[in-house]
């Protein structure tokens, strides 16, 4: 199984990914070799794929992997544009394609528009080879249990379902494949192969942790997490001793010439260990930022430390994707800077070796303040006063971003995305968000994480009431309910759809519930103008939530 990271577009670079990696698993002495769902355009390529030029260029570079496919089964996903538009997975073999199997389930739903795109595929067909029957399933495919890969196993003999993916993360998610793969394989009596890709596209990442899945549950293999590589598996497939699969045969069997090579030895069975909460949620973090900066060809990043905990995760994150010396930090003080953040923010740069600038925008603030001083003339220091210091280090970044090439990314959470506790062309100013989809109460959590080798980020960071410090004494908790009680309150209503009398039934106050959905719908208009950011929740905010800016409808 060829897990590896395409770039969506990138046609001529995936197909040569694609002819290294085929070579690499025949000289391993593999009969079968899988790789990702759309793997020639990336996934998802969008309306790429409304582009005449793109579909011939796509047909130009399968047909390369064809012609360069020997002595190996090889089974690749591309868009079939025989009669229609399909996302399909070929079966090919020296130099010529044996068959095609067409996804038949087509998402739609959360970041998934396959129905804009495709056309559903038709009856699923089945392959042999020496003595073994398998099945090919396209993703969404096998997480139905009245999918393709029932009828290939009971009608057609399979014993082994040979799945392709662009599975996108979220946290949790691969303990919820494998049991439904489990399940899968179980009900059909058959090996589930399932390879998905690695990698980060956009707010996407995809956690590669491909899996090969017996039909006792057993899991035989798996790859690791966030990480590209070939894994090479030998696998007993169940019911093929030399005499041919039994089975249905409503779906005849397209044979293919090549013969199974045996294992001669022990069975290779490489099994990366899972990882826990905290270390996938990190690694998807740091995959997501370093592939969106690289792949959209930039090498350094920019951002500004304040010297608080969601500055100081975002900065790490940064120095372990990109590496420290492709990291600058900017701290950019003003008189509502306390000493303790001041020092926090230069000393999280020094322990992560990094440079580091300091730009105090107290002069600044007092030249923008002078000129705005007629229009303002009697009204009393507010929001408009507050959001200017914010707005003068989003333009201090910019110009830093623009002098020298850096990527802006920006710190804010979702807890604020979701309420608005954040300032337009401010600290919102930027090129990718790298926490926009991790709430407050999980920046600590991935704080302390982070220092589990050492104190990278600083206990008094972690520690400290959070603070905007756009006003003497303010904190977070003067705007918003405790942290601790708007992380669930956000998590049922936007993540889980929950209603305000669902909400407010778990023992929430109903005036604070009330405020928070408030506060959420008033802020749409501010997501829809904020950078992408990595997706790790089953609902970002983006492309899983798109409510419209213009909306008149209250709940409760």
């Amino acid at each position: 199984m060829a897990q590896i990271n395409p770039r969506v577009g990138d046609l001529d670079g995936n197909r040569d990914t694609v002819l290294r990696y085929t070579n690499m698993a025949a000289a391993e002495g593999a009969d079968v070799v899988l790789f990702p769902e759309l793997v020639l355009t990336g996934y998802p390529p969008e309306d790429l794929l409304l582009k005449p030029a793109f579909l011939r260029a796509g047909e130009r570079a399968m047909a390369d992997v064809v012609y360069g496919t020997q002595g190996i089964v090889s089974i690749v996903g591309f868009v079939d544009t025989d009669g229609g538009i399909y996302n399909a997975a070929a079966v090919i073999e020296n130099g010529r394609v044996a068959g095609v199997h067409r996804k038949q389930r087509l998402p739609n739903y959360g970041v998934f528009d396959e129905a804009r795109y495709f056309q559903k595929g038709g009856r699923p067909g089945v392959f042999s080879v020496g003595d073994v029957r398998f099945g090919v399933n396209v993703c969404e495919d096998i997480w139905y249990a009245d999918g393709p890969a029932l009828a290939q196993a009971r009608d057609g003999g399979a014993r082994v379902i040979f799945v392709i993916n662009a599975s996108p993360y979220h946290a949790g998610k691969w303990r919820e494949r494998e049991q439904m793969l489990a399940a899968r394989a179980a009900d059909n009596g058959v090996v589930v192969c399932y390879l998905n890709m690695t990698g980060g596209q956009d707010e996407l990442v995809f956690d590669g942790m491909s899996v090969i899945i017996l039909p006792d549950g057993t899991v035989a293999a798996r790859g690791s997490a966030f990480a590209e590589g070939l894994i090479v598996a030998d696998v007993d497939i169940p019911g093929c001793d030399g005499a041919s699969s039994e089975g249905g045969e409503e779906i005849p069997a397209v044979p293919l010439a090549s013969a199974l090579r045996g294992c001669p030895g022990e069975p290779r069975r490489a099994l990366a260990a899972g990882p826990d909460e905290l270390e996938e949620i990190y690694g998807a973090l740091v995959l997501g930022t370093r592939d969106y900066v690289r792949k959209n060809g930039f090498s350094k990043a920019v951002l500004g430390l304040s010297g608080g905990i969601d500055s100081a995760l975002a900065f790490a994150i940064a120095c372990d994707a990109l590496g420290p010396q492709n990291v600058l930090g900017v701290t950019m003080p003003s008189r509502y800077s306390s000493e303790d953040t001041r020092s926090d923010a230069e000393l999280v740069a020094a322990n992560f070796n990094t440079s580091f600038l300091c730009l105090p925008v107290e002069d600044v603030f007092h030249a923008y303040a002078g000129l705005l001083a007629e229009p303002f003339a009697g009204t009393r220091p507010g929001l408009a006063e507050e959001n200017l210091q914010a707005r003068i280090r989003g333009t201090l970044l910019m110009a830093l971003s623009n002098k020298f090439g850096h990527l802006v990314l920006t710190t804010g959470n979702k807890s604020e995305m979701a309420v608005g506790y954040a300032t337009l062309y401010g600290d919102m100013a930027g090129g990718f968000a790298v926490l926009k989809d991790v709430p407050k109460t999980l920046v600590w959590r991935l704080a302390e994480f982070r220092n589990r080798d050492g104190e990278m980020i600083p206990r008094s960071t972690i520690e400290r009431p959070p603070s905007a410090e756009l006003r003497e004494n303010q904190f977070d908790s003067d705007s918003l309910p405790p942290y601790d009680i708007l992380d669930p309150i956000l998590e049922m209503y936007v993540e889980q759809e929950k209603s305000l009398d669902e909400i407010v039934a778990e023992a929430f106050d109903e005036a604070t519930v009330r405020r928070v959905i408030n506060m959420v719908r008033a802020s749409e208009y501010k997501r829809r103008q904020a950078p992408p950011g990595v997706k790790i929740t089953p609902k970002a905010f983006g492309k899983d939530r798109r409510l419209p800016i213009t909306n008149a409808f209250r709940e409760g």
